[in-house]
């Protein structure tokens, strides 16, 4: 064989083996790939609510006679004062002894009332004037850098607090008052006995708001206490929302609602005022037991933006539980428990020269879409998102083109 033709066949033969090992090489593992940046980071908490009066006032026939036609309807504004239905007494000569007692005993009671309501109100003046002077000693403090700025925090929104129970308590006294005067006019009424014209007894509006709903739309002859119509000031609008009582305990009052889902444009923002104390066993609708809790949730956006909401309406609440500003994110996906690790400890896997790299991770907190690292990447770091069983430390590894 010339000199020539073996040349030839062992080029050949080397092309051969090199085809062969090419063939039978490992390929790089197409992967999805995506980019750590610092962006805003939100852990919440998802829940359905629905809107609710704090207070509702129902307003009753005070005497047993016969009501007028109601004209008022659902959604119609009433003032304080202002009269919402007519009764004409109907009383028996035979019960005007007894009559008498029982209006009188109401009136003494209405008194009793007022007063109770009074001593609440100069209880939460107290309250409010103790909440302003701590205030003042916290922000003091703050200016001389001997707190933190959470305390000041939690200063501003106890005096807040404070001026909420004192608004309660001057209005459960305006509505004691109200009660004492219907109780003081219906004894008025009683003591003229049948020989006195019957005239028609106003009954009149605890509070200026509107009509929630009318119980009594037609003539008829009521009894004592009949409820005739409900009223209540939709300004005073609260949301209440069912939450897991773990999920709860990071809800404290003061945390930062947005209000979404709930009909109109954008989003209302909104703040936890108080989580209950008294959990409650629901049945999911998949049949497991669940502990809850009542959260309530004061509206702070304008009343302007939310003036179409009504009592009852259903909402959607994000409570946010935890929030930066500059954190450092990746997908959530994109991390997992490090192997054969007993202490929680979390990884991904990076991409550095073409090949994946496993990189333990510390994680600070993850929701639905990102996972906020603290330590183990930096930002531009490209990390395997959903990383299939063939990607292992090491491993060449390939973006998939989208």
């Amino acid at each position: 064989m010339s000199p020539r033709n073996r040349w030839l066949i062992g080029t050949a033969a080397v092309a051969f083996v090199a085809l062969l090992a090419w063939a039978f090489a490992p390929r790089p593992v197409e992967v999805e790939v995506a980019t750590a940046a610092l962006g805003r980071f939100e852990a919440t908490v998802d829940e359905d609510g629905k809107t609710r009066l704090p207070d509702r006032y129902v307003v009753s026939a005070p005497l047993a006679g016969r009501v007028a036609r109601i004209a008022l309807r659902e959604g119609d504004p009433v003032e304080a004062g202002a009269v919402v239905a007519t009764i004409t007494p109907l009383l028996s000569p035979l019960l005007d002894d007894r009559s008498v007692r029982e209006a009188g005993a109401r009136v003494e009671g209405g008194q009793a009332q007022v007063a109770r309501a009074g001593a609440r109100v100069d209880r939460t003046r107290v309250g409010v004037e103790q909440a302003r002077i701590e205030l003042a000693r916290s922000e003091q403090l703050a200016r001389d850098g001997f707190i933190a700025p959470t305390k000041l925090d939690s200063d501003r929104l106890s005096l807040q607090a404070a001026q909420k129970e004192h608004d309660a308590a001057v209005q459960e006294r305006r509505m004691a008052q109200h009660e004492l005067e219907q109780a003081r006019a219906v004894l008025g009424v009683i003591r003229q006995g049948g020989s006195a014209p019957a005239r028609g007894f106003a009954v009149r509006a605890p509070i200026a708001g509107q009509v929630l709903r009318v119980l009594q739309t037609s003539e008829a002859t009521v009894v004592l206490g009949t409820p005739l119509l409900q009223v209540g000031d939709l300004g005073r609008l609260e949301v209440i929302a069912e939450l897991l009582t773990t999920d709860a305990l990071r809800t404290p009052p003061g945390t930062p609602v947005r209000i979404e889902r709930w009909g109109g444009a954008g989003t209302l923002e909104g703040r936890v005022r108080r989580v209950e104390p008294a959990g409650f066993t629901k049945v999911s609708a998949l049949g497991v037991e669940e502990q809850r809790v009542n959260v309530l949730i004061e509206l702070t956006s304008p009343r302007a933006q939310w003036q179409a909401l009504g009592d009852g309406f259903r909402v959607g609440v994000r409570l946010v539980v935890t929030a930066k500003a500059d954190a450092l994110l990746v997908p959530a996906s994109a991390v997992f428990p490090l192997p054969e690790a007993d202490d929680h400890a979390m990884a991904a896997f990076v991409v550095e020269g073409g090949r994946a790299k496993l990189t333990p991770v510390t994680l600070a907190g993850r929701n639905g879409q990102s996972a906020w690292i603290t330590q183990g990447l930096t930002p531009g770091a490209k990390v395997i998102v959903y990383p299939p069983a063939a990607v292992r430390d090491g491993v060449r590894v390939k973006a998939r083109k989208v």
